[in-house]
């Protein structure tokens, strides 16, 4: 396991290359593909320090990271910048290329419920997993219904529903076909035995044409 230090000038620019050689974060110096979900939370790419202080400087209080906490330099750069700068780090995991589990929707609920508002949510792209915990706010919080919610898995947000990552639209689809014209509610379908994230996943097959887009060649997470 590699690990950064950000004490020294010497580990703060081997941690800064492996940011970009690694992380591509050259490519998010100017495009952070950032989007207003109402006046309380804003969907992001992964941000860079400097980006942090400007969204800091604009309100945000509580950075939402869904990559996940562990040991990279994109991590590194970020919980020393939110310290620095006085925000709140939440790490809430989740994936791009499976139907997200009951205890996860369920989290993210009582996670938007609770947090210190305004918030910033990222992942690597903006496009996915931001784009799935984006559909969720604007359902719990914003009282959207899933079929309107379900916009935020678009390509407007570099989204592509032909890849893996796909399997989060036919999460959707499944509820809106299967559920909503029954009358149940998105939460008592989740929270039913007819949701099984397992079976959902494995009933997805993505074209082999964005999967190479997806995975060979942007190499998303």
């Amino acid at each position: 396991m590699k690990t950064f230090d950000l004490s020294t000038p010497a580990g703060r620019f081997a941690t800064y290359v492996d940011y970009n050689l690694n992380d591509h974060a050259f490519l998010r110096l100017r495009f952070q593909n950032a989007h207003w979900l109402g006046d309380r939370l804003v969907r992001t790419n992964q941000p860079w320090p400097f980006q942090l202080k400007r969204w800091r400087d604009k309100g945000v209080r509580t950075v939402i990271n869904l990559r996940g906490g562990f040991d990279a330099s994109f991590y590194a750069l970020e919980r020393d910048a939110c310290a620095r700068l006085g925000l709140k780090l939440i790490d809430f995991t989740v994936r791009s290329r499976a139907a997200p589990s009951r205890e996860q929707i369920l989290g993210a609920r009582d996670m938007f419920a609770q947090l210190e508002y305004p918030a910033l949510m990222h992942c690597k792209s903006g496009a996915d997993r931001a784009s799935l915990m984006s559909v969720l706010y604007a359902h719990f919080q914003l009282g959207w219904p899933i079929s309107q919610a379900v916009e935020q898995l678009s390509f407007r947000y570099l989204h592509m529903k032909t890849s893996k990552t796909g399997v989060l639209d036919h999460v959707f689809a499944t509820y809106l076909s299967e559920a909503e014209p029954r009358g149940i509610s998105f939460l008592d379908w989740v929270m039913s035995d007819a949701y099984d994230a397992d079976a959902l996943t494995r009933e997805f097959h993505a074209g082999w044409w964005g999967n190479l887009l997806a995975d060979k060649i942007l190499r998303r997470e």
